[in-house]
């Protein structure tokens, strides 16, 4: 049975974008039914949506046929999630405040399912304090809220609050929607990608890691319902989408936002840190006419962020690592468990290079019951595989459903 999005519209000029939301949403087999605001009427026709979405279009609270047929309590349940987009400064204030003046926040108000918002407005309206506290509160509620995205607005200023792209809204969506969620209220840590140490303003040691892998695992956990925070040293890997992403440069800068993300339940640390730095930035560019006999860096340890997790005293539920060895793998591999104090590390050969920027990637798990070796799989396979045992695992000690 396909699931049944109600589609609230409130004011706002990216209230033509909805049309396109709705050709995507019934491209994906959802059953969509539209309520439409005073205001969004100002920009879309209750027709152009009756007619993408196949459904009648609802907009008068007090309509005596509607309130006959569906009311709007029943209307508010029949849906499986609410979709408010594009979410105008006004209707989320309403929200906050509890108001219901209109069919469409009296919906929100009655209804007991999840809720998406996707804010579309002026930058100086969403940077507003009241805005800003506004946004705060309904995530507290429970509210998901997909943010909008940088860029040029319709007014002409340039800033954050355009409608968020709706392959983006999409995605989120399908993950709110979606009917196996196991790993849902819970929230996951992913750090990926290398590190950049600088040795002078233009140059760094880092190393070939990619991120693919790290960026692979964050998507696999949202899409089953994770909140989930990735962590990202310099990668040119696109976002995944559904997930937060903060982005780092250095060791010591990846380890100071991992420890200020924690308490989460789950961490994958799949980034290849630099395990040294320089032990001093020169503060301008080297010139390479300089001899190479007047040039020593001497190199000091960087932290070691898995292993600060691993004996933090928030300790998530759950701690893997990632060892990329060019020999004695599963050896190398135990003994890191062992030294960092986490619960499992994915283990690959990357001598010469292999893997690194690859699509493919062969792994062993290694846990304190044993190894066990995949196939060669793709990285978003190899992500989905150990999320399940993520799952198995976190279900086992209580923490889903």
């Amino acid at each position: 049975m396909s699931k049944h999005i109600l589609l609230i519209i409130s004011g706002s000029i990216a209230a033509v974008k909805s049309l396109e939301l709705i050709r995507l949403l019934k491209n994906k087999h959802y059953n969509v039914t539209c309520v439409l605001t005073k205001s969004g009427e100002q920009f879309v026709t209750p027709m152009a949506l009756a007619a993408l979405s196949g459904n009648k279009v609802y907009s008068d609270l007090f309509s005596l046929n509607d309130e006959t047929e569906m009311g709007h309590i029943a209307l508010s349940r029949a849906a499986d999630l609410i979709v408010v987009a594009p979410a105008s400064a006004n209707i989320m204030a309403k929200m906050v405040a509890g108001i219901a003046d209109d069919l469409a926040t009296t919906l929100l108000l009655a209804t007991n399912k999840p809720v998406v918002i996707a804010p579309a407005m002026n930058v100086k309206m969403w940077e507003h304090p009241a805005t800003k506290r506004n946004v705060a509160q309904l995530k507290k509620d429970g509210i998901m809220i997909v943010e909008p995205a940088v860029g040029t607005l319709a007014c002409g200023e340039e800033g954050q609050g355009r409608l968020a792209e709706l392959n983006h809204i999409l995605a989120i969506i399908e993950k709110e929607a979606a009917p196996y969620q196991p790993l849902k209220k819970l929230k996951a840590l992913v750090t990926s990608g290398p590190t950049h140490e600088a040795l002078d303003p233009v140059r760094y040691l880092t190393n070939r890691s990619s991120g693919k892998q790290g960026h692979a695992v964050a998507a696999a956990l949202a899409h089953l319902g994770a909140d989930v925070l990735l962590i990202s040293g310099p990668t040119s890997e696109p976002d995944p989408i559904g997930v937060t992403v903060k982005k780092v440069l250095s060791a010591e800068d990846m380890l100071k936002t991992v420890m200020n993300a924690l308490p989460v339940d789950v961490a994958v640390c799949a980034a290849a840190v630099s395990d040294w730095r320089a032990d001093h930035i020169e503060p301008k560019k080297i010139k390479k006419e300089k001899s190479v006999l007047d040039m020593t860096f001497t190199f000091m340890q960087n932290p070691d962020i898995l292993e600060n997790v691993s004996k933090s005293e928030r300790r998530p539920s759950l701690v893997i690592g990632f060892a990329a060895e060019t020999e004695n793998l599963t050896e190398n591999a135990r003994d890191k468990r062992k030294r960092k104090g986490c619960d499992w590390v994915v283990a690959n050969l990357v001598a010469g290079g292999a893997v690194f920027g690859e699509t493919e990637n062969q792994v062993t798990l290694i846990t304190e019951q044993g190894e066990e070796t995949w196939p060669k799989l793709t990285k978003t396979q190899v992500a989905e595989k150990l999320v399940e045992k993520i799952v198995i695992t976190l279900k086992a000690g209580g923490l889903t459903a």
